[in-house]
């Protein structure tokens, strides 16, 4: 554990540091950090133009990152379109696919445990297309009602299934697979939100057969501003895109008539974050490199043992108990969450606290707040035991202190 945290700097600069925040974004490896660094010392050309040295070497760099992505998650390169983010993602897919395959009084299915941006998109084309939105109904534990889920699919005209692999609150993993042939045996879409579950389980989208799959580079050691869309070639033919320009139109006219490129360029119009895809690409090959289900065994282990004491702290309320990915959501009682993270902070314990993006999730609680630390690989068993050392000594005399 010791060799890999040395990969990243953050770590290594910061030894005090309990990072405890990584579903809000993982810190970056050294590689990572090196490739983006190369882009901008010895390429910072663009791509798909350039006919001299750097901007052959750089469109090189950067299109081989398409592959690796298509290795990780078991698809055909072709069928992987580079975004900014999640969000962007699921717009995409939303108004791209949505908005030209609905029609009034079709159903789109989501859940009350999703990230906003995999509620939002789909509010804005129901209300476009005059659809209605359904949530998928929950178990006592706050899991998918796989039962209900196909009552829904069979007596209603469900036409799109937008739902999280691993919700960002809770934290339990969705059966893709299931709900996949579920949604297919009633002759649905199924859209897979992956940020939270791509870098940290194996993902293999052929195996599980979901329709789109979308998920960011930030979440799993990558940098920011880049993300993934995943879409079966037939339906991502059937895709819209967002944008029009440069590099993702094949020909225009001055009648106003116009082609755009096949897939996945069709969707990619612009410059695009090109040291920012080539890092990427080195957390993949970092993401790959190592064995994801021994070091899913070693945070779920450290999960496990912290909500184990925080259900012994009488003032202390866990909201996720089956979580099995490394998240873990609590409050504690009679401190507002804002000033338990600032307490944590102030401990260099670094955590989040409110809504989480996820204020359907928040109102099934009754509560407008919480806290969320969120564990990966990098995370040691010693910072786990120093946490709960630093909740078991909070006190609201002990945060007021904070601010005077």
């Amino acid at each position: 554990m010791d060799d890999l945290r040395q990969k990243f700097p953050l770590l290594v600069n910061h030894p005090e540091l309990i990072y405890f925040d990584n579903a809000a974004t993982t810190l970056k490896p050294q590689p990572v950090i090196d490739a983006v660094m190369n882009y901008y010392v010895n390429l910072s050309s663009n791509i798909h133009r350039g006919d001299y040295k750097t901007a052959v070497e750089a469109t090189r760099h950067y299109d081989a990152v398409r592959q690796k992505v298509a290795d990780l998650i078991h698809c055909d390169p072709d069928c992987v379109v580079y975004t900014t983010g999640t969000s962007e993602s699921l717009n995409l897919i939303a108004q791209g696919y949505g908005m030209t395959h609905l029609v009034k009084d079709d159903v789109i299915l989501i859940s009350e445990v999703e990230h906003a941006s995999n509620v939002l998109p789909w509010f804005n084309v129901a209300k476009k297309c005059e659809c209605t939105i359904a949530y998928v109904p929950l178990n006592d534990d706050l899991s998918f009602d796989l039962d209900a889920l196909d009552q829904i699919m069979q007596t209603k005209p469900v036409k799109i299934v937008s739902l999280a692999h691993i919700s960002n609150v809770l934290g339990y993993v969705n059966d893709i697979d299931e709900i996949a042939r579920i949604v297919h045996r009633n002759h649905g879409i199924l859209v897979i939100d992956g940020a939270q579950s791509v870098g940290h389980i194996p993902v293999d989208v052929t195996k599980s057969d979901v329709d789109f799959l979308v998920f960011s580079s930030h979440k799993m050691t990558g940098p920011t501003g880049v993300g993934i869309l995943y879409g079966k070639k037939h339906l991502l033919d059937a895709t819209e895109p967002l944008f029009y320009g440069g590099d993702s139109n094949a020909r225009y006219y001055k009648d106003g008539s116009y082609t755009v490129k096949d897939v996945p360029l069709k969707f990619e119009t612009g410059t695009p974050n090109i040291e920012g895809i080539i890092g990427f690409g080195e957390a993949v090959s970092f993401i790959q490199s190592l064995d994801l289900e021994v070091l899913m065994k070693h945070v779920i282990e450290m999960q496990h043992y912290i909500m184990d004491e925080l259900s012994k702290m009488d003032h202390v309320t866990v909201y996720n108990p089956i979580s099995n990915t490394g998240i873990v959501m609590f409050n504690i009682e009679g401190i507002f969450p804002q000033d338990v993270a600032a307490y944590l902070g102030h401990h260099n314990i670094c955590v989040r606290a409110g809504s989480h993006c996820s204020k359907l999730t928040c109102g099934i609680f009754e509560t407008d707040s919480s806290v969320r630390a969120s564990l990966y690989f990098y995370n040691t068993m010693d910072e786990a035991r120093k946490f709960l050392e630093v909740i078991q000594s909070i006190s609201l005399e002990a945060v007021v202190s904070l601010y005077v």
